[in-house]
């Protein structure tokens, strides 16, 4: 599904925040991206969803080259990738049915569509008694789920998922990622970098670990707490 062939991103200071890297991750599969802070993680992400460009290398999505995509490509790979984010971006003037309901507005979805799949999806979250609230009005855990549902709404092939529960408890943390686990048990693909260890360990799915741009090891069923 995603082929990263010999993919460097290198900035115009020289420096780069990823370094020839070989990676491919399978349709199906959950993957977790772990390492320090400036280890390239996020940038990874980015190429994906064609933020950021390799300066070299190639980087291939369900067959197409990223990079040699032409800019009306652009928007229908990214509806095909779902994004979930550490601080949520929720827009605050809008209610919680409203932001997900977004998601589809700027695809084109007719009003009838929008009216039928976003109660669905609230409901798979837990969140649909909160339809009508605004952002500032629930918990961080309840802001993360509304976020969950956004990405999921346009049933992608492929969850983004940057630091997913840094802003959470333990609590709330294990609640997000049974709903990660559901997501993936019903075929998305879900790629997550976190520096939760012991969401890590206690998973035992792939593991990708990255230190200064590069890949440094690639377990399955692997775990967190080895040196970087």
């Amino acid at each position: 599904m995603i082929h990263f062939y010999n993919v460097t991103k290198a900035y115009d200071n020289e420096i780069k925040a990823v370094s020839d890297i070989t990676l491919r991750i399978h349709k199906g599969e959950f993957v977790f991206l772990v390492g320090p802070s400036g280890a390239g993680k996020s940038t990874l992400m980015k190429l994906i969803t064609r933020e950021e460009l390799p300066s070299r290398g190639q980087l291939m999505f369900n067959g197409k080259n990223v990079a040699r995509m032409r800019p009306r490509e652009i928007p229908h790979l990214r509806r095909k990738i779902g994004m979930v984010f550490q601080d949520f971006r929720l827009l605050p003037q809008k209610t919680v049915a409203e932001n997900v309901s977004f998601a589809l507005e700027v695809t084109g979805a007719s009003r009838k569509y929008i009216r039928k799949a976003v109660p669905a999806v609230l409901e798979r979250v837990g969140m649909l008694d909160k339809a009508n609230n605004y952002p500032a009005q629930i918990s961080g855990g309840e802001q993360q789920r509304v976020g969950i549902a956004r990405a999921i709404i346009n049933n992608p092939m492929l969850i983004l998922a940057d630091e997913p529960t840094g802003n959470l408890d333990p609590d709330t943390t294990q609640g997000i990622m049974n709903l990660f686990n559901d997501i993936n048990r019903n075929g998305t693909t879900v790629i997550m970098s976190t520096h939760a260890w012991d969401i890590v360990d206690s998973m035992k799915r792939r593991v990708v670990k990255m230190t200064n741009g590069k890949v440094i090891s690639d377990e399955e069923s692997g775990v967190y707490n080895i040196a970087f």
